[in-house]
């Protein structure tokens, strides 16, 4: 079999529901340039049954299930090394390759990119409805040299923290320092943004993936990921400028209360995460207090007040409101600045009626 010039590795965990879909939309495209690296971190679930499934009607899948758990991070890290392409495609196990986007990448890998980073439109959980139709809100491809690894960083930032939009190259990823980011979940942000780039970093603006919004199996830890370890690896990289770096780092405060009130609304953040957090960390008097204060009001109360506040900016144009036809109903609010976030508010019971009502009228 042909050595490949682009492997798209995978680390999965218990997905047996959803890789199928995943599987089946790359199997497709393939072509002898191209393999699929799966790593199984030992599921207990029917995932070996899936993959294997397909192993044995595609010989252009390899599968290892490691005989332990050991986090997404060392998961992907595996992947790439059992992985022989040129590049790298790391992606979720849950989430759709658009048509033609394996040609569209194999044909920018010969170009001699140290980084690509694709695109992806976002829709629910099973596809039926496109929320964003583009991820990054860029209209034509760009590229950042080797010397603008700042202006990349601003640029993609807010959007790669999704990994499935990482093609990368093989050797770049070995040589650099892993270990440092392994269980922050964003090990891929730390090896790209770590040190410069040897060559131009490219960015596709064309959507190649779709994104299945609301299915993350790490929603309870969404605290911890977003309010503790996300920052910590922007930290790690002294070489972007500090005032670069704070715009994502250390948002102004009141983009944090409002992160910390949809944590608490979606069961992320209670009284466990502010003992766990900011009884040990040194924070600003009404920072811990607002933080305390939080972690005691009751998610329907959040809720109510949320939805009051949705009443006196109905007409907001800045502000669109997602709603989801699934069994958790979730909000999303995204602000029409560079500085953008998606804010995922999980409704209770009390509120999923009136939400329901009100949005779909």
């Amino acid at each position: 079999m042909k050595k490949p010039r682009l492997s798209i590795c995978l680390a999965t965990y218990n997905r047996a529901e959803h890789i199928s879909e995943t599987l089946e939309s790359m199997i497709p495209q393939l072509t002898d340039e191209v393999e699929i690296v799966v790593v199984d971190g030992a599921s207990t679930d029917a995932t070996h049954e899936v993959v294997a499934g397909y192993c044995s009607i595609c010989n252009r899948i390899k599968y290892k299930r490691l005989a332990a758990k050991g986090g997404v991070d060392q998961d992907f890290c595996k992947a790439v090394e059992l992985a022989e392409g040129e590049y790298c495609w790391l992606f979720p196990d849950d989430d759709l390759f658009k048509p033609g986007a394996i040609r569209t990448v194999l044909n920018e890998t010969a170009k001699g990119y140290s980084l690509i980073v694709v695109n992806a439109e976002v829709a629910n959980k099973d596809f039926s409805k496109l929320l964003q139709a583009r991820r990054l809100p860029i209209e034509e491809n760009e590229i950042y040299s080797e010397s603008s690894l700042q202006r990349l960083f601003h640029r993609v930032i807010p959007y790669i923290s999704f990994i499935g939009c990482v093609v990368i190259n093989r050797d770049l990823w070995l040589k650099r320092e892993k270990e440092r980011y392994f269980n922050t979940e964003f090990i891929h942000v730390g090896v790209i943004f770590q040190a410069p780039l040897p060559a131009p970093a490219l960015v596709i603006a064309e959507p190649l993936i779709s994104i299945r919004f609301g299915n993350a199996q790490w929603s309870q830890r969404a605290f911890e990921i977003w309010m503790i370890k996300w920052p910590n690896v922007l930290r790690s990289f002294a070489h972007i400028s500090r005032n670069v770096r704070m715009t994502f780092e250390n948002p102004p405060f009141s983009a944090r209360l409002r992160q910390i009130l949809t944590l608490r609304a979606t069961g992320a953040y209670s009284l466990k995460e502010f003992n766990n957090w900011f009884t040990s960390r040194t924070s600003g008097v009404f920072w811990r207090l607002a933080a305390f204060t939080i972690a005691l009001t009751p998610a329907f109360l959040l809720n109510f007040i949320l939805l009051s506040l949705l009443n006196l900016r109905k007409i907001d144009s800045k502000m669109t409101i997602y709603t989801l036809e699934n069994n958790k109903n979730n909000i999303f609010f995204r602000h029409d600045d560079e500085k953008s976030r998606f804010r995922e508010l999980r409704t209770s019971n009390y509120s999923q009626q009136r939400i329901r009502d009100r949005f779909d009228a």
